[in-house]
């Protein structure tokens, strides 16, 4: 059950209702026909190289880029795009840094600085494996990809639930200028904007810049004279690209980036769920909470980044080296009980008052690949790959007590991997794969050697798939992957006086049948993917419970099946539809696994007492924030307004079903039938050069829970407000 007392039944209504004013505005082209050229061409580049979609044995999906302007155009971070794809969910207990994805159930609920997550953020060709840099902001886009499923042969460990891949645009040769500006609810302003074209014969360049501000819009209700002090953020983006093509054969591309973020960290709200339901309760109220700690939750990171990446033709070879640097400094410090001990709202045991910084985190990479692509039947590639991080993280408690702490992490992986394609006949393809990886962790802790710790393992990732074009538009492929995550050391729990935990690594084999097609004269794209896999050794983070503890654990297993359903249709020329629907059932597979329970929440599995402290037995239960079903629908109607104008409306909507907040389940700390939607309707010329817009983000203004704090009460945090606003777009 869900806040406000959703249902599916609602959110279908709700949905049903947009699909119809769009299809009602768009009755008067009914008899149109469809159009010539059909859909475009999606895409995608899982294979390190560009092809179509519809040709790759992989579960992919891509968002379009009037999707995903609409997605952003109310100050929303990477989180944005949760629950707009199939099998892909989002969240963060660290507000516009850390978020935490899942694809296909499987995510890690961590929310150390220092968590390993099995979905790997790629920016620019450059893995962002620090939980801090997956936050990278998102602007100036030329792509966005998510590769379903494991990715470890070409893309390393961490991959084992698999990539959401962010493309920039890049320099071209020919002058091109862009600026979007959107204003809305809470002084909410958005700009992003690039400029770029060549400086000099055989040099290309091009700028780009994001600002996002949000007032502050929570009162302080323990402060009488706190009002609109929390909520509000500040975020500045660049982007500097070179692009040298000193000959046809050789490109080089520099990029250098950077950001900065002020603002409010994740706002948590004390007893808002009741004992024994799971719905938002009278002391819930957006506008305002009761804080008297946390120092008024503030946040702050600054970081940048560089990155080289040299292509290099070599008769029927290419060479490609990228190399990247990042480096990021920050911290988020909050009121972490969300009320006043003895005052409220509700029975709050003690106040918790945490700051956690990330201190000069430094990452290096190096790939190299070699390809050969004759233009016959066989593609192969091989490459070698290097990763190195060092950080560090101190978490300091309320009037320093636990004193203040800082541990260090250091990771080194290196890789040797190698795929090749080979077209059997015209219409039967195979592609296999195989991937070494070393990898080593060092934590330590400053005057404490014994709760330094040390892990390292290496494996052998594979894939096989399998294509098989039916028809010149239809096709249905078969694909099996291996994947590995590296062991894992968990160090927070130093700061509160319990020694470090350690997850040992967790493998992943996957099984997945899945189809592809192109019908209707290319106006119906229907793609679909049934899947099964098995983790050994699944590493999970039993967070909180009664002890306030965050531990790695390892289960013995976790099996997941499922489908997916990715869908876009032109009916005809002016009306787009885009749709998707994600069903996955996972189970833990321990009947030993005991993990620490909430302290106020009604839990409604098997108790055992172990070292006088009651655990739950979680053997069956789903994986913690995965959902069991997601769906998500767009549609774009236009009407044209003389020879090169036009008035169009888009909306959005994404559905999430069942999900379970931690390993344990409770009747409190799980969601159902939650959903959101968006609205964007204006004018704009046909080539681009001008669009003049209203939107509105979350727009029936949904109370969703996103998450829970179990450890003294029932804590939540919730998604964001609706914003109503304004936006302009203008490119050359």
């Amino acid at each position: 059950m869900s806040q406000h007392t959703i249902s599916a039944p609602k959110f279908v209504a709700a949905l049903m209702a947009a699909a119809s004013a769009v299809a009602l505005f768009a009755s008067p082209a009914v008899a149109q026909a469809p159009p010539e050229s059909g859909l475009d061409v999606v895409i995608i580049t899982a294979n390190q190289r560009e092809e179509d979609l519809q040709d790759v044995a992989i579960s992919a999906a891509a968002l379009p880029t009037d999707q995903i302007e609409a997605l952003f155009s109310g100050g929303e971070d990477v989180l944005a795009i949760a629950a707009r794809v199939p099998g892909v969910y989002g969240e963060s207990s660290n507000g516009r840094v850390a978020p935490r994805f899942y694809i296909r159930g499987l995510g890690n609920t961590d929310f150390d600085l220092a968590a390993s997550q099995p979905v790997s953020i790629i920016m620019d060709d450059v893995v962002m494996e620090n939980v801090v840099l997956k936050s990278t902001p998102l602007f100036d886009l030329d792509r966005v990809e998510v590769y379903r499923g494991p990715q470890g042969t070409l893309f390393g460990r961490n991959t084992t639930a698999g990539i959401i891949r962010f493309t920039s645009a890049k320099p071209t040769e020919e002058f091109d200028a862009r600026a979007q500006a959107s204003f809305g609810s809470f002084g909410t302003v958005t700009f992003d904007g690039a400029v770029g074209g060549q400086i000099a014969p055989g040099v290309s360049a091009r700028g780009s810049v994001l600002v996002q501000h949000r007032d502050n819009w929570i009162d302080n209700t323990f402060v009488a004279t706190d009002d609109d002090e929390l909520g509000g953020f500040d975020e500045v983006a660049g982007r500097a690209q070179l692009l040298f093509t000193p000959s046809d054969d050789l490109d080089i591309l520099l990029n250098i980036h950077g950001r900065q973020l002020d603002g409010t960290s994740a706002i948590f709200r004390a007893n808002v769920i009741t004992p024994g339901t799971n719905g938002l309760n009278a002391n819930y109220d957006r506008d305002r909470v009761t804080f008297n700690q946390g120092g008024g939750n503030p946040q702050h990171y600054e970081g940048w980044g560089a990155s080289a990446n040299v292509g290099w033709d070599i008769g029927e070879l290419t060479l490609t080296s990228i190399t990247g640097y990042e480096t990021t400094n920050g911290s988020s410090r909050g009121d972490i009980d969300g009320g006043v001990a003895g005052v409220g709202p509700g029975f709050i045991p003690f106040d918790s008052d945490t700051r956690d910084g990330l201190d000069d985190l430094e990452q290096f990479t190096q790939e190299v690949r070699i390809a050969g692509d004759t233009g016959g039947r066989l593609v192969w590639q091989a490459g070698a790959y290097y990763f190195n991080s060092y950080f560090n993280i101190t978490t300091v408690g309320p009037l320093g007590f636990p004193p203040s702490t800082t541990v260090t992490h250091e990771n080194t992986s290196w890789a040797l991997f190698g795929q090749a394609s080979y077209d059997i006949t015209d219409a039967f393809s195979v592609t296999g794969g195989l991937r070494y990886t070393d990898d080593d962790k060092d934590f330590a802790v400053a005057g404490a050697p014994a709760n330094n710790r040390t892990v390292s393992d290496d494996h052998v990732s594979w894939d096989v798939s399998a294509m098989y074009d039916i028809t010149p538009d239809f096709s249905i492929y078969g694909r099996v992957a291996d994947g590995f995550r590296g062991p894992s050391i968990q160090g927070r729990d130093v700061a509160f006086f319990n020694p470090p935990s350690v997850a040992q690594s967790e493998t992943v084999t996957s099984f997945e049948v899945g189809a592809k097609s192109s019908l209707l004269d290319n106006t119906l794209r229907l793609n679909g993917a049934v899947y099964t896999y098995e983790v050994n050794d699944i590493q999970l983070t039993a967070v909180g419970g009664g002890g306030n503890l965050v531990q790695l654990v390892n289960a013995d297993k976790g099996k997941a099946t499922g489908l997916e359903v990715d869908a876009e249709w032109q009916p005809i020329e002016n009306l787009v539809f885009t749709g998707g629907f994600a069903w996955t059932d996972t189970e833990l597979d321990d009947p030993g696994l005991a993990v620490g329970i909430c302290a106020q929440c009604t839990v409604t599995d098997p108790i055992v007492v172990i070292n006088a402290t009651n655990r739950a037995l979680v053997d069956g239960n789903p994986f913690p924030n995965a959902p069991e079903m997601t769906a998500d629908f767009t549609a774009r109607w236009s009407v044209p307004l003389g020879d090169d104008a036009e008035f169009f409306a888009f909306t959005d909507w994404a559905y999430q079903g069942e999900t379970n907040l931690f390993i344990y389940e409770s009747t409190e700390f799980q969601t159902d039938d939650q959903f959101e939607g968006g609205l964007k309707f204006g004018w704009a010329k046909t080539d681009g050069s001008l669009e003049v817009a209203a939107f509105a983000r979350n727009i029936t203004d949904e109370d969703n829970i996103k998450g829970g704090i179990d450890f003294n009460n029932n804590t939540a945090f919730v998604n964001e407000p609706r914003i109503i606003g304004v936006s302009v777009k203008i490119t050359n």
